[in-house]
């Protein structure tokens, strides 16, 4: 049933301290609850929403316990959300190929509020069989946050959001918000947190075997078979006991970096997170905005600067050659949906502390059959940078040579409304489970590469998880 009834209600207009934000949103609910009683015949959503004085997001949400736990920064930073608890949930858990998990996503929005923003994500290929420690994260699962902390045009809210489906009982939803509101916690010390002693790392594949895949992938480019793919590993960490997964987030060592920062904490300390720099794609309406990124250069590998790493890139046979694969295949695949394509014709340097990467930014008018998700998921993942050229034969090498399952690892993660969605490319990512963390991280391999070269890389890419263990608090 579609739903076009969302409206926001604004207690007070001036900022307030957490405590009296959420007295504030009490109030609010209650009133409602006097004023409203009718039976809602639409699927119908409410957000209260009270501005609020300056916060840090990760630390608040650091300080809830309640579940599912998720945070959203964009790359620009100045788009951020912390929410907890579940108002709505859109999910499904059924293999299938992965343009048929796309269009049942898409059918499940169409119900949805316009305006309501749910955080989430997507298995990376839904046809392979997940290994068990990905028990807790479906084939996509997406959550609109019960309660959710905001920071948008430079300005702070708290906000709980109120679904009603047809037969919800009102007294019933509102009495649910305020025993979350009760249990909002305003601040918590997690200065003196740090993650538990690193007890041992193992590698999947190990060295050896990596290099045996990196062959194999290898000589399907001798025949003609593949152009490019892209081999991941998996970094296994074991620590002494359990801990928050959030402390990754919290101890995140280069702020200053451009890179998107996801966290999807279904149940205690199970999570998913990613440091990822690389936009899958941004919509607005039928504006689309997305990227090619592939082609990486280590600073410590070369022992140099941002300049030094932007001249080894720029001058970078094999570099080139991976960048314009993921360009060539981007415009290839937007061409069918769009009227208008504009891929920029300069190659671009994208700078992080550790590493460096050939980008490219690219925009687009959806034509007006496609202005949905679905269609622009279904034509943009996986990219090159994290699949292969060609698209399916890569998936199936991958799922060949991989002695894993990649599950949301590469795949697309972020928001998503009705008119509006933002999905960064799920890079640079780890699983906790308890004291287990796995660390994913991979490399593009095209002809000339060389698999020690490639295993390096990697080790580069997961460089930065890997110090916020070692860190000292």
């Amino acid at each position: 049933m579609m739903s076009e009834h969302c409206h926001i209600i604004t207690p007070s207009t001036e900022p307030l301290p957490v405590e009296k934000a959420v007295a504030s949103l009490k109030t609010a609910l209650n009133l409602y609850d006097d004023k409203l009683s009718s039976t809602h015949h639409k699927n119908h959503l409410v957000t209260f929403s009270q501005p609020l004085l300056p916060l840090d997001l990760p630390v608040w949400l650091c300080a809830q316990t309640i579940y599912p736990r998720v945070f959203w920064m964009n790359r620009e930073k100045d788009y951020s959300v912390a929410g907890i608890g579940t108002a709505d949930r859109i999910t499904y858990d059924k293999r299938s190929r992965n343009d048929e998990m796309f269009l049942h996503f898409e059918r499940s929005m169409a119900e949805k509020a316009p305006h309501a923003r749910y955080f989430g994500g997507f298995h990376f290929n839904n046809t392979e069989l997940q290994d068990p420690i990905w028990k807790e994260f479906p084939t996509f699962s997406f959550v609109l946050p019960l309660v959710q902390l905001t920071f948008e045009h430079n300005t702070y809210s708290l906000a709980c959001n109120l679904w009603l489906e047809p037969g919800d009982d009102l007294t019933t939803k509102i009495s649910a918000i305020n025993e979350v509101l009760d249990q909002v916690a305003s601040t918590a010390d997690c200065s003196l947190s740090k993650l538990p002693e690193l007890l041992n790392i193992t590698y999947n594949p190990d060295e050896p075997r990596w290099i045996e895949s990196c062959e194999k992938a290898l000589k399907t480019f001798k025949s003609g078979e593949m152009e490019k793919i892209m081999l991941a590993r998996q970094t296994r960490l074991e620590f002494s006991r359990e801990h928050s997964p959030l402390l990754f987030l919290l101890r995140y060592p280069y702020p200053e970096n451009a890179i998107y920062r996801f966290y999807f904490e279904p149940s205690e300390n199970q999570a998913f997170f990613s440091f990822s720099p690389e936009r899958l794609y941004r919509r607005n309406g039928n504006k689309l905005f997305t990227e090619a990124l592939a082609g990486t250069c280590s600073k410590e590998m070369i022992n140099g600067d941002d300049h030094h790493a932007s001249e080894a890139l720029l001058n970078s046979e094999k570099d080139i050659r991976e960048h314009n694969f993921v360009r060539e295949m981007i415009y290839d695949d937007l061409f069918p949906i769009c009227s208008e394509i504009d891929m920029e014709e300069e190659v671009c340097v994208l700078q992080l502390n550790r590493l460096a990467h050939l980008y490219t930014r690219c925009s687009a008018t959806l034509k007006p059959e496609f202005e949905n998700d679905s269609d622009v998921l279904k034509r943009l993942h996986p990219t090159p940078a994290v699949g292969g050229v060609p698209k399916e034969p890569a998936l199936q090498h991958i799922m060949e040579l991989e002695p894993f399952s990649r599950g949301w690892y590469a795949a697309p993660v972020g928001w998503i409304s009705r008119d509006a969605a933002e999905f960064s490319v799920a890079i640079r990512s780890a699983l906790v489970n308890g004291r287990l963390t796995w660390l994913y991280s991979g490399a593009g391999l095209v002809t000339g590469s060389d698999p020690i070269s490639e295993w390096n890389e990697v080790d580069q890419k997961i460089g930065d998880m890997l110090t916020i263990t070692r860190q000292k608090v």
